[in-house]
Order: C-alpha cells, then sequence, then structure tokens
C-alpha cells in the first residue's frame, strides 16, 4: 500500500469519527431538552397542586396529593357515600351475607332462584357486583382470646385462694365448700377450653391460605340525573343521599326474598373496604387500624413535642404508682382481714361461752333465776378450768424444752492395774 492511499483512509476514518461525534452531541442536547422539559412541567404542577391549595416546598418527582387522588378515582368519603367525579357521581354500598346454597334441599333452591329473579325484575337502575377476597388476619383476635384468658385465670386463681381459706378455717359446712369447689371446677374447665382455643387459633394463623370472601352490590347516583336546576353542592348530596339510601333499602327487601341479608356500609367500613382494594398485599400484616395510627392519612408527618411526650411519660408513671399503690392496700387489708380471722378462731370458745351466757340471761323469765345463775357459774367454772389447764399445759411444755436443753454429764471410769 502506497503513502497516498494509507492517507486518503486515514482522511476517512476521521471524517467517520467526526460524523458520529457529531450525531452524539444533537441526541445529548435532544435528552437535555426534554429533561429540563419535564422538570419544568414537574414543577408547573407542584406549583398549581390541588383546589385545596395544597404546595410542595422541596420537588419531589410527582408523588402530590393530585396525582394520588388521580390514581385512585375517587375524591373523598362523605355521609356513607363515596364521592367521585369532583361532585358528580355518587356511590353507596350494601354489604351482603351470603347463603350456602349446596346445603339446601331442591325446594329450598327453587325459592332462592325464584327470589333472585325477583330482585333483578326489580332493579331499575344500574348495579354492580363486587367480591373481595380477604386474607383472614387472626392475630386480633388471638389477643382478645389472651386477654379474656387472663381474666379467667385470675379469677380462677382467685376463687382457690378463697376456698382454701375457707376449707382451714372451718366455720364453713360441707356443702358449702362442696358449691364452692364445683364453682372451680367449672372455673377451670372454662380457663383450659381457653387455652385450647388459643393454641387451635394460633395453629391455624400459621395457614396463610385462611381466606373469606365478602359480597357487596355497589350502586350509583348522578346528579345530573335531576336536569336542569339552581342546586348548590350541600343540596345535590342530600338528595344524593336519599336516593341513593331508598334505593339500597329497596334492594335490600328484594334480597331478604333469597334469604340474604344486607347491610348499608358507613363511612368507615367503606374506608375499610377501598383500603382492602388498594393495599392488598400489605392489609394482612399492616391493617387499617394500624394504617390509622400510624397516620398514613397524612399528607406531612410531625413528631409529637416534647412537653407532650413529658405529659404522656408523666402519666404512664402516675398509673403505674397509683396500681403499685392499690396493690399494697388491699394486701395489707387482706392481711388484716386474714390476721382478725385467726384471732376469732383463738377466741372461738370464749365466745361461745359469752354468747351462752347472753342466751341464758336473756331466758331468765322462763328458767327462773336460780337457774340462770348456777348456769352462768357452771359456765364461769368451765372457762376457769379451760384457762388452768391451758397454763399446765404450756409450763409442762416449757419443762420439756428446758430438758431438752439442758446436757446432761459424762460419767468418768477409772481403770485398775
Amino acid at each position: 500500500m502506497t503513502d497516498n492511499q494509507i492517507t486518503q483512509l486515514l482522511t476517512y476514518l476521521l471524517f467517520l469519527m467526526i460524523f458520529v461525534l457529531v450525531v452524539l452531541v444533537v441526541v445529548f442536547i435532544a435528552v437535555k431538552m426534554k429533561d429540563n422539559k419535564r422538570k419544568k412541567e414537574e414543577k408547573a404542577n407542584d406549583m398549581t397542586g390541588d383546589s385545596e391549595g395544597v404546595t410542595s416546598n422541596t420537588a419531589t418527582r410527582g408523588y402530590n396529593k393530585q396525582s394520588i387522588f388521580k390514581f385512585m378515582e375517587f375524591d373523598k368519603i362523605e355521609d356513607n357515600m363515596i364521592v367521585q367525579k369532583n361532585g358528580n357521581r355518587y356511590l353507596m354500598v350494601i354489604e351482603c351475607q351470603g347463603v350456602n346454597y349446596d346445603l339446601m334441599s331442591e325446594m329450598e333452591q327453587t325459592a332462592v332462584e325464584e327470589g333472585f329473579l325477583q330482585f333483578l325484575n326489580s332493579i331499575r337502575y344500574p348495579i354492580q357486583i363486587y367480591v373481595q377476597t380477604r386474607t383472614v388476619n387472626l392475630e386480633s383476635s388471638i389477643s382478645n382470646y389472651n386477654r379474656r384468658v387472663n381474666e379467667v385465670e385470675s379469677d380462677l386463681r382467685r376463687k382457690e385462694a378463697e376456698y382454701e381459706s375457707n376449707r382451714q378455717s372451718g366455720l364453713f359446712t360441707k356443702e358449702e365448700l362442696k358449691a364452692q369447689f364445683y364453682e372451680i371446677t367449672k372455673q377451670r374447665n372454662l380457663y383450659e377450653y381457653g387455652k385450647d382455643i388459643i393454641y387451635n387459633t394460633q395453629q391455624m394463623s400459621l395457614n396463610k391460605n385462611v381466606l373469606n370472601k365478602q359480597y357487596y352490590i355497589i350502586t350509583s347516583y348522578y346528579p345530573s340525573e335531576l336536569g336542569t336546576g339552581n342546586f348548590d353542592k350541600e343540596e345535590l348530596k342530600n338528595l344524593a343521599f336519599s336516593e341513593l339510601y331508598t334505593r339500597c333499602q329497596s334492594m335490600i327487601g328484594a334480597l331478604y326474598a333469597t334469604g340474604v341479608t344486607g347491610r348499608i356500609l358507613d363511612s368507615n367500613s367503606l374506608v375499610e373496604l377501598l383500603y382492602m382494594a388498594y393495599n392488598r398485599d400489605e392489609a394482612e400484616v399492616f391493617g387499617l387500624d394500624r394504617a390509622l395510627a400510624a397516620g398514613y392519612d397524612e399528607l406531612y408527618s410531625t413528631a409529637p413535642e416534647v412537653i407532650e411526650k413529658k405529659i404522656a411519660a408523666l402519666d404512664k408513671e402516675i398509673e403505674a404508682k397509683a396500681i403499685s399503690k392499690a396493690e399494697d392496700v388491699v394486701e395489707k387489708i387482706r392481711t388484716e382481714r386474714e390476721r382478725k380471722l385467726e384471732e376469732r378462731k383463738v377466741r372461738m370458745e370464749d365466745i361461745i361461752d359469752e354468747m351462752a351466757k347472753m342466751i341464758i340471761k336473756e331466758n331468765e323469765a322462763y328458767l327462773g333465776k336460780e337457774i340462770v345463775q348456777e348456769s352462768i357459774d357452771e359456765l364461769s367454772g368451765i372457762r376457769q378450768k379451760r384457762k388452768i389447764a391451758k397454763e399446765k399445759a404450756e409450763e409442762e411444755e416449757e419443762k420439756v424444752h428446758e430438758q431438752k436443753t439442758v446436757k446432761k454429764p459424762r460419767r468418768r471410769t477409772t481403770k485398775t492395774a
């Protein structure tokens, strides 16, 4: 290859590289301009916000309140209705409790079918049947079971302690103790049954395929059906509510012939329905109650003030000290009552003698003065004898104790050669 050919080849390569570089520069400029245009549009959207004047100080990537409402396809929930399209459409929902059609007899199935045909023939407006499948979350049920079983257990322990105290006191008959033991047995059986329920429920909660189906009928109303008229938003809302409520009540009555019961969902139930629809995966572990407690519906989340935290901590401390003080007072009163019971046991014979004397004195008119006096002296002698016998027994016990403590001297032995 000659020098001229090499020079010509290098020239072609140079022109090709320049052309590629120019194309890359043009593409870069076009992408840059498009990106700048998109940022300007996002900034304009953030500045305008929604009709209520919600603004954003930081240029986030379009996750504003307006775009969320567009995605959710409804404006708000008000007066047991779902409001759509800026008040141009209202929805009301009926929750239906189904019947087990397969377990019915042929006659019952025919009655259900005829009732459902009557229901369809009575409809004069559009409806939508919606079925929502939910994963059953047994965590709340387990918590309620644990709380109730703990209450049953504490009641059982209290009754057992009371029964043991009454049994040792000797002041109750066998029939009374038997009745108390029967109540304790019932309470113990209830406690064991509750523990079995908790265990079985916990085993069921390990199965992620526990599903529940909810059936709903949705009906809609358009204020445009009223025609041309000067109605404000409040009047339109009231008219929509009246019309939807009348429709839902008529449908509930028509469904009753099929054995299906229904109820109109209130605002809180509508919120739960929509939350389950939009958060199907998260609702299993993060239900609506937790979401509301976490403040998911707030546009901006702020931490509580320091003073509020201190007040909450102080309230907890006051509550803990109050509980501790109450327990101490109850224990003190309980100990005092037990001490009085022991004293009464010790003085039982003396109390019996005193009551016997009172009974004899009250019947002096029937017994005679001499008999009353001799009876009282007899009771006093018995009391004195009992006292003397008790003192002698104590003296003998002390002597025996002294004899045990005195050591006997050892005998000395001498060996003789």
